[in-house]
């Protein structure tokens, strides 16, 4: 970023003041930025760099850091895979077990509320032993699960297994961010975070394809789920064939050879002494997205074939144009946000899809409700694309792994019922179908609840903090006492870092306290 020097007020202390900083700062064109100097800090106002050449960014990420970055990628993928597997085939695994769509998204809840442990588990593992094997044990268990549920005889049986699947099922949304996000330049993390972050309804658009390949038949769900189960697998063996996480060893080279367990919970009770106002804004906030997507998104083929009556090929077809619009939106917006700004670009999005729903679920034809459902799609995804790098920003930087993972899965936790409470309103309430017959109330009932949710995320996005540009590279690993000042030793020498430096001796300096 380019500095003009103009000197700003201190950021705020306390949350009431720093909710006025905050909406203050979303009508400023300009950045506020803390620098620490030969011992002294100020804070000034800077302008956003012009947009670069996203072909640009793209050449500046080596052939290591692209080999992270699309295994990364693929984890999310995956994940999502596996996850939507269930909520495509609703309507066919609700005539399998004989049972009610409503129940069967019982099973998402429990995945969704489960989730939130397996991210505190992995995460934290991810933070103290590498990327590199706790997500290959998670993507393999992962997989497994999934062909477990193929043999699940009985409903109850299949809650089971769902449930455990949800557990392993957290655990790859934080090591995948750190490990593909980490290594990236600075100028190219925002268009990265929104590739990343398509990766979601990249997974999504494979089981809608996948749904569509094996017909409406009834019995068809499993083969769809052996398809994502073979997909984990192998993606957890891609990562075992792959090298640790070179930020990860450099942190820990930096800091003491052993990240004991002594110093690494010690660290963790001090950031969330020190920063549990930051914890409980990215949960909040977190919470309004995942209720964002898993309320459009989750019960749209549902919808499709109850209220619009489609046959499956139309509305897989369908399901594939809106989170086609996904991963596109979730890109450009991503990449906006480097210059725009994290919160502006969110607030814009979500903003601009509430203004859509009526065009979303009013329509009749397959080509209206395709292009409604892209346009949607683009920006409910193009806020979510920013936030992979928002959170790794507004992380402690020893926490990159855990604390994204976590505060992500327990806003995932929170939001568990969306799909249920969705199914359960709209199957108690009916309107006039398209033949003037009476059918159940999707389109209404996730338009209603669609708006509500994207106003929450504005004033939430737009009364909360922003560290756009923050340098967390240097951060040593959370348990290696020292890591910081090394790291930051070493890079003093080199005069292209010292820009890195400024930006990050204030966190070592408090760390020093804290230790003190």
């Amino acid at each position: 970023m380019a500095s003009n020097n103009q000197v700003a007020e201190p950021l705020a202390r306390g949350t009431v003041p720093t909710i006025r900083q905050s909406w203050a700062d979303l009508f400023r064109w300009r950045q506020r930025v803390t620098i620490t100097s030969d011992g002294d800090t100020t804070t000034e106002w800077q302008s956003p760099e012009p947009l670069h050449n996203p072909i640009s960014l793209l050449l500046q990420l080596k052939i290591r850091d692209w080999l992270f970055f699309v295994v990364g990628f693929l984890a999310w993928t995956a994940d999502a895979f596996d996850f939507h597997a269930l909520s495509v085939q609703t309507v066919k695994l609700a005539k399998y077990y004989d049972t009610s769509k409503t129940k069967i998204t019982t099973a998402i809840t429990l995945i969704l509320l489960l989730r939130s442990v397996g991210a505190a588990i992995f995460g934290l593992a991810g933070d103290k032993f590498g990327r590199k094997w706790p997500m290959v044990v998670n993507m393999i268990v992962l997989g497994c699960l999934q062909i477990a549920t193929i043999y699940s005889n009985t409903f109850q049986q299949f809650l089971a297994v769902r449930s455990l699947f949800g557990l392993f099922m957290g655990g790859v949304y934080g090591n995948s961010i750190a490990m593909a996000l980490e290594n990236c330049p600075v100028h190219a993390r925002g268009l990265m975070s929104g590739i990343l972050q398509q990766g979601y309804s990249f997974g999504y658009v494979l089981a809608a394809c996948a749904n569509l390949g094996v017909g409406g038949a009834t019995d068809t769900w499993k083969t769809v789920f052996w398809i994502a189960g073979g997909f984990s697998i192998a993606v957890g063996l891609v990562r075992a064939c792959l090298p640790e996480s070179q930020q990860f060893l450099e942190a820990k080279k930096a800091g003491k050879p052993r990240v004991t367990p002594a110093a690494f919970w010690k660290e963790a009770r001090a950031m969330l002494a020190k920063d549990w106002r930051m914890c409980i804004y990215c949960i909040i906030l977190m919470t309004w997205f995942n209720y964002y997507s898993h309320t459009s998104q989750d019960s749209y083929t549902t919808f499709l074939l109850t209220q619009k009556e489609f046959k499956n090929a139309a509305a897989s077809r369908g399901s594939i144009i809106m989170m086609v619009g996904a991963c596109v939106g979730g890109t450009c917006i991503g990449y906006l946000s480097q210059f725009v700004g994290r919160r502006r670009s969110m607030v814009g999005a979500t903003l601009i899809s509430a203004c859509l729903i009526p065009a979303w679920i009013l329509p009749t034809s397959a080509p209206s409700l395709a292009a409604s459902g892209f346009f949607m799609q683009f920006f409910v995804q193009g806020a979510w694309g920013i936030i992979p790098i928002h959170l790794n920003e507004l992380s402690p930087p020893a926490f990159r792994s855990s604390f994204p993972g976590i505060t992500y899965q327990l806003g995932n936790m929170m939001s568990s019922p969306a799909a249920q409470i969705v199914n359960a309103i709209a199957e108690s309430h009916f309107i006039p179908g398209v033949g003037g017959h009476r059918v159940e109330a999707y389109g209404p009932t996730m338009g209603v609840a669609t708006a509500i949710i994207a106003l929450g995320i504005t004033i939430t996005a737009a009364l909360g903090p922003e560290k756009r540009g923050s340098r967390f590279e240097t951060a040593a690993p959370a348990g290696a006492d020292g890591g910081a000042d090394a790291a930051t030793e070493k890079r003093a020498s080199d005069p292209e870092l010292a820009y890195e430096i400024e930006g990050q001796l204030e966190k070592v300096v408090e760390a020093r306290v804290e230790r003190v």
